[in-house]
């Protein structure tokens, strides 16, 4: 058994692009690297999506995650923009790590809640199955 990350991009009407994960590590490195014209200019709808693998198949989804890409009139990857959303949801994330003992309250500025609620979003029931489908590999998509 083994586990595989795939990541899929949205279009505004739920068309599904899989995202290779070198070329999106790629983009993080070096976003000037990889020019998707396609989406110039656009903010993308993005899925994580672990799948468990029995024989090297996908068998079932464990888990995703939602996020955004956010591309430049030009075609390229908004890595500042993303990285922000990331460092927001990951403090919220591990805010009550580091809440003093003895019920002392956990104050997160607001600007953080904002600004990591901006870098997700919720699929609908409908929208979901046809992501799990795609990365179960039931459902043919764009490779970019």
């Amino acid at each position: 058994m083994g586990v595989s990350c795939r990541i899929f991009l949205l279009d505004q009407d739920d068309g599904l692009y899989r995202l290779p994960s070198t070329k999106f590590n790629q983009m993080l490195r070096d976003p000037t690297s990889c020019r998707v014209t396609r989406f110039a200019g656009a903010r993308l709808r993005m899925t994580d999506v672990a799948v468990e693998l029995l024989n090297r198949q996908p068998i079932r989804v464990i888990w995703n995650t939602f996020g955004f890409l956010a591309f430049d009139d030009d075609g390229y990857f908004d890595a500042g923009t993303f990285d922000q959303h990331q460092r927001a949801r990951a403090e919220l994330a591990l805010a009550p790590l580091a809440a003093e003992p003895k019920g002392a309250a956990i104050v997160v500025d607001a600007t953080t809640r904002f600004v990591a609620q901006g870098g997700s979003w919720k699929p609908s029931r409908t929208l979901q199955r046809h992501i799990d489908e795609a990365a179960l590999g039931r459902v043919k998509c764009p490779r970019l």
